[in-house]
């Protein structure tokens, strides 16, 4: 089986920290509440760098960690879904600030939190084409840029970074399972047109976890049916970072607590970027061992949601 092979995994987090106490400066809340509902104790913002910076800063830290040569790249993909422009797209100017050839394609996509799960499936599709050659995967959110801090329910769940994988072909294990119910009740964005206001980020909180409850269980167990495994061959399970309670919710019901990672503390919800954020952060706490079996598993606005099990 042709599987992806991480060549190199990496993030990057602005610096600017803001707090649960700094949160309840702005609307209202405080620490207590936000930490025993989320268990998030920390986001950051980028006050002095756009999404693209931020993309570029994360993909040029993979690609040198990778020892990839750039004219080996077949590709640049991008999930993100808070793009400051529509076109260039965020793939396309990470492209030129690299001085990466023309001969690569790059394009963003949009699946919101489950985007650099749908990436992995995308890229390795693109890689089959022509074995030969790697791809840079970036996922990358400017969140605070479309949050709405007048609403206390949502706006202390998120925070901006990026992260990035140079990725290629190798013989090992690779399965995924894909799903999306198109729905704009639950999670919504607006953007802005000519004479119209931007509307920011709504959320049914109650809704969405239900949703991400029901389809990390259903992304997991599929996962495992395909592969022939069961939960104690895994090494890690590697969820979207939405809700530490989600999280915990899944991994008693699967009765492996110690298999699924959880840094949404210092992180907050990055949304596409959440995944690439924590396989970098295991990775720097020496965590992760080339052969483990992992499951990454993200959901989203869409409604979205997909998952892979591969070896690192």
């Amino acid at each position: 089986m042709k599987g992806i092979k991480f060549y190199s995994i990496s993030s990057y987090i602005p610096d600017k920290v803001v707090t649960n106490d700094d949160m309840s400066r702005i609307v209202d809340t405080n620490d207590e509440w936000i930490r025993t509902r989320t268990g998030i104790e920390r986001r950051h913002f980028a006050s002095d760098c756009t999404n693209v910076s931020m993309a570029v800063r994360a993909a040029e830290k993979a690609l040198s960690q990778s020892g990839i040569d750039p004219e080996k790249l077949c590709c640049v993909v991008v999930a993100s879904f808070t793009s400051e422009i529509h076109s260039p797209s965020v793939a396309c100017l990470v492209q030129r600030e690299l001085g990466l050839p023309d001969h690569v394609m790059a394009f963003d996509i949009n699946a919101a939190c489950s985007g650099f799960i749908y990436g992995l499936g995308i890229v390795r599709g693109l890689l089959m084409q022509n074995e030969d050659c790697y791809a840079l995967l970036v996922g990358s959110e400017k969140l605070s840029n479309f949050t709405n801090f007048e609403d206390r329910s949502t706006c202390v769940l998120f925070g901006d970074g990026a992260g990035a994988a140079v990725l290629g072909l190798d013989e090992r294990a690779f399965y995924s399972e894909y799903g999306a119910h198109g729905d704009d009740s639950l999670i919504y964005c607006g953007v802005g047109l000519k004479d119209t206001p931007m509307e920011p980020l709504r959320m049914n909180g109650g809704e969405v976890f239900k949703f991400a409850v029901e389809h990390i269980e259903y992304v997991i167990n599929k996962l495992l049916e395909k592969s022939g495994l069961t939960i104690d061959d895994i090494d890690h399970v590697v969820c979207h970072q939405a809700n530490k309670r989600i999280i915990s919710n899944i991994a008693r019901k699967m009765k492996s607590a110690e298999k699924f990672f959880v840094d949404i503390e210092e992180f907050g919800n990055t949304s596409s970027a959440s995944i690439p954020i924590a396989l970098d952060d295991m990775n720097r706490r020496g965590m992760l061992k080339r052969g483990d079996k992992i499951i990454c598993v993200g959901f989203g606005g869409g409604l979205t949601w997909g998952g892979v099990l591969t070896e690192w």
